[in-house]
C-alpha cells in the first residue's frame, strides 16, 4: 500500500498461516529430483505423457498450445537437454508463436514459419520441417547447444542468440509462464516445500526479500518513485526485474503510471494504469503477476487497496503471494509471504507480452 497515514493494513486472517505447499515430485531414472532441476544448469531432463495433458488452461495456454509445448519438451528430452533447456524452448515458442504452428511470418520475416518462426534460409530445414513441432524444436535445440555457455546465460539471452530477435529481451516476460507450463506438463513442482525456486523470475525475482533498499526510511520516495517499502514499491521492483531492468535507469517508474510524476501513486491506481497501457489482466494467478486488491477487497486498506506479486502457484489453485507492507505494525513495511485463495484478489495484472 502507498500511504503515509496510519490505519489498517492488509490482513487476511483466514489465509495468513504458515505456508505449506503440497506438491508432487516425479522420479527421473529411479532417483527423486527436487524442483531445482527444472531450471538449474546441468539438471536432468523431464518427460511429458502427451496422452495426459491438462484439460484446463495453464498460464493462459490450452489445448493445441499445450500439446505443442509437450512436443517441444519431449524433443529436448530426445536430445538429452536439461529441463532448463527444455523450458527455454517452450519460452521461445511462446514468444514467437504463442505455441501455435503458424503458416505465416511477419514484417521483418515474411518467410518465417512454425512454432519458432524459422526462416527459409536453409538453416532450419524444409518448409515441412519448420511446420513440424518436433523437428523445428529439435533444430532450435541443436542451435541452442552450439551457443557457448548457454546454460549459464539468462534464458532470454540464450534464446536471442539462436533466434536473433531484434529485441534481446523479447522473451523475458514469457519465462514465468514457460516454467509454469513445463512444471505442470511434466508433473514437477516449480517450487520446493518452502516456496523457493531455482527458476525464479528473470532478474532473480522469486528469491525472497531482495528489495535493494529494505531499510530505507518510509514515507520517502524510493528510486522507483514510490514510497520506500510500500506494497507498490516492492511490486514495481518485481515488474522491473521481469522486464530485465535491475538497476537505474529503471524501465518502469511511478511517473510511468502517473504522467505528472507525483510520488503519490497508490495501489488504487494500478489497474487503471495497466488498462491505459493495454497490458493484459485476468483472474488466474501466474508466477510473476501483480496481485491487485481494490480498496477493501480481502482486507486491503479501504482507501488505497493493495498490490503484491505471485511467487508460486499451488496445485489446488491457490498461490503463494509475496510483497511488502501486508502486515500490521510492528511488522509493517517489511517483506511477507502468505498463501491466498484464487478468488480473493480483484484481479491479476500480467506483464506486457503475456497472454
Amino acid at each position: 500500500m502507498q500511504s503515509h497515514k496510519g490505519g489498517p493494513l492488509l490482513i487476511i486472517a483466514a489465509i495468513a498461516m504458515p505456508v505449506v505447499l503440497v506438491l508432487s515430485i516425479i522420479l527421473f531414472g529411479g532417483g527423486s529430483k527436487a524442483a531445482a532441476d527444472v531450471c538449474t544448469p546441468g539438471g536432468g531432463s523431464v518427460t511429458v505423457d502427451e496422452s495426459k495433458l491438462p484439460k484446463v488452461p495453464v498460464a493462459g495456454y490450452q489445448g493445441e498450445q499445450l500439446k505443442n509445448a509437450a512436443l517441444v519438451i519431449n524433443a529436448g528430452k530426445t536430445l538429452k537437454l536439461s529441463a532448463r533447456g527444455q523450458t527455454i524452448g517452450v519460452m521461445t515458442a511462446m514468444g514467437e508463436s504463442s505455441l501455435r504452428v503458424l503458416d505465416n511470418g511477419d514484417g521483418p520475416g515474411p518467410d518465417s514459419r512454425g512454432l519458432f518462426q524459422q526462416r527459409a534460409n536453409g538453416a532450419w530445414g524444409s518448409y515441412a520441417d519448420r511446420m513440424n513441432p518436433t523437428i523445428s524444436a529439435a533444430n532450435f535445440f541443436k542451435a541452442l547447444q552450439k551457443v557457448d555457455g548457454w546454460e549459464q546465460l539468462d534464458p532470454t539471452t540464450a534464446a536471442h542468440r539462436v533466434q536473433r530477435n531484434a529485441d534481446p529481451y523479447h522473451y523475458q516476460s514469457y519465462w514465468p509462464a514457460a516454467v509454469e507450463v513445463v512444471a505442470a506438463l511434466a508433473g514437477v513442482p516449480a517450487t520446493d516445500a518452502g516456496g523457493e525456486s531455482s527458476c525464479g523470475i528473470p532478474g532473480e525475482s522469486g528469491k525472497g526479500d531482495d528489495l535493494p533498499w529494505p531499510n530505507a526510511p518510509i514515507y520517502q520516495p524510493s528510486p522507483l518513485g514510490m514510497y520506500n517499502r510500500e506494497c507498490v514499491d516492492f511490486a514495481l521492483w518485481r515488474v522491473n526485474q521481469q522486464l530485465g531492468s535491475t538497476s537505474a535507469p529503471y524501465k518502469v517508474l511511478n511517473g510511468t503510471f502517473r504522467p505528472d510524476s507525483a510520488v503519490l501513486g497508490s495501489a488504487l491506481t494500478w489497474k487503471d494504469g495497466w488498462d491505459a497501457k493495454g497490458w493484459p489482466t485476468g483472474n488466474t494467478p501466474r508466477v510473476g503477476a501483480v496481485v491487485w486488491y481494490a480498496p477493501g477487497a480481502g482486507g486491503a486498506d479501504a482507501t488505497f487497496g493493495h498490490v503484491a506479486v505471485v511467487k508460486a502457484v499451488n496445485g489446488d489453485g491457490s498461490y503463494l503471494e509475496e510483497g511488502y507492507n501486508g502486515n500490521p505494525a510492528p511488522n509493517d513495511h517489511n517483506y511477507y509471504t502468505r498463501t491466498v485463495q484464487n478468488g480473493v484478489p480483484s484481479a491479476f495484472l500480467y506483464l506486457p507480452g503475456s497472454k
